[in-house]
C-alpha cells in the first residue's frame, strides 16, 4: 500500500516506528562502540598492572563479558524484528535483556584474579591514603594545641586505671573498717 493510500494515523504510526527503530539502532551502535572502548581501555590498564597469567585470565573474563553484551545486542535486534513482524513484544523484555546481561557481564569480569588483584591494590592504596590523612590531621591538631584521638584514648585509659585503683582502695578500707568494728565488739 502506498503512503498516499494509508490513513493519517497509519502514516503517523509508521513514522513513529521508523524514528524509534533509528533511535534504537543508533543507541545499539553507541552501546557496542562503548563496550569495545571499555574492553580496549581495560586491556591496556590490566596490561600495565598484572602479570602474564592474570592478564590472560583478565582478558578472557572481559572477552566473555564482551561476548555477553554482543549476545544481548543480538537479542535486542531479534525482539525489535519480532515487533516489526507484528508480534506483541512487552517493553519489559528489553529491560530484562539489559539487566540480565549487565549481571552476567559483571560476573564475568569480577570473577577474574586480575580484577580481584586490582581491587585489592586499590583498597590497599585507599587505606594507606586514609592512614596518612589521619596522621596529618592528628599532627595538625597537636600543633594547634587541641587534643588528638590518641590523647583522648590515653586520658580514657588513665581514668579506667584510676577507677580500678579507687575500687581497690575502697575494698581495703572496707576490710579495715570491718576489722575495727569486730575489735570494738569484742
Amino acid at each position: 500500500m502506498a503512503d498516499s493510500q494509508q490513513s493519517p494515523q497509519a502514516q503517523d504510526w509508521n513514522a513513529f516506528v521508523e524514528q524509534w527503530n533509528e533511535q534504537f539502532l543508533d543507541a545499539l551502535e553507541e552501546n557496542v562502540e562503548a563496550q569495545a572502548q571499555f574492553v580496549e581501555s581495560w586491556s591496556e590498564t590490566v596490561g600495565q598492572a598484572t602479570e602474564d597469567n592474570e592478564l590472560s585470565e583478565g582478558v578472557e573474563g572481559y572477552a566473555k563479558a564482551y561476548e555477553t553484551w554482543m549476545n544481548a545486542s543480538q537479542q535486542m535486534v531479534e525482539r525489535v524484528n519480532d515487533q516489526l513482524e507484528g508480534e506483541d513484544v512487552d517493553i519489559e523484555d528489553f529491560r530484562d535483556i539489559w539487566l540480565n546481561t549487565a549481571n552476567e557481564a559483571f560476573k564475568d569480569v569480577m570473577s577474574t584474579t586480575a580484577f580481584a588483584r586490582m581491587t585489592g591494590e586499590t583498597v590497599g592504596d585507599v587505606l594507606e591514603l586514609q592512614q596518612q590523612a589521619d596522621e596529618a590531621a592528628q599532627e595538625t591538631l597537636r600543633m594547634l594545641g587541641f587534643a588528638t584521638e590518641e590523647d583522648v584514648v590515653e586520658v580514657g585509659d588513665r581514668l579506667v586505671e584510676l577507677e580500678r585503683r579507687q575500687h581497690d582502695v575502697e575494698r581495703k578500707l572496707d576490710r579495715i573498717l570491718e576489722r575495727l568494728e569486730d575489735e570494738d565488739e569484742e
